[in-house]
């Protein structure tokens, strides 16, 4: 039993892509839709440029000169002990401490047994308590 040919896909907007359209990443090696036909109708989802340097043609789709944002590490300033965390959620430390336990707040316990909590999973527990 023979299986069909699978069509090409664009790793961008997932459609298949027809031979005048295709076009290769630069970044991940991926087939994309490049428009190369002036008469043709087509949706790009990358682009080409030249290389001033190399003098050469670079494609790349538009997932790799967009990646998506990354969110920003959480600083030590972020970083709160159980007192530091009650003060800011105007949460009570007993009962801080007891929602750590049955796992309701995100948290940590170092080796000398200190409770460490991030500002932002205290104050969104707060908000939801």
């Amino acid at each position: 039993m023979s299986s069909a040919p699978t069509s090409p896909a664009c790793v961008v907007c997932l459609l298949v892509v027809e031979p005048y359209m295709e076009a290769y990443c630069g970044v991940c090696g991926a087939l994309y839709h490049l428009n190369s036909r002036a008469d043709l109708a087509g949706e790009d989802c990358g682009q080409v440029w030249i290389n001033e340097e190399h003098l050469g043609l670079e494609f790349a789709c538009n997932t790799c000169l967009n990646p998506p944002e990354e969110p920003a590490p959480a600083g030590l300033d972020d970083v709160l002990d159980l007192g530091e965390a009650a003060a800011a959620s105007g949460i009570s430390e007993a009962e801080l401490e007891r929602a750590a336990q049955l796992g309701h707040v995100k948290h940590r316990k170092t080796s000398s047994g200190v409770l460490l909590f991030t500002r932002g999973e205290v104050l969104a527990f707060a908000t939801s308590h």
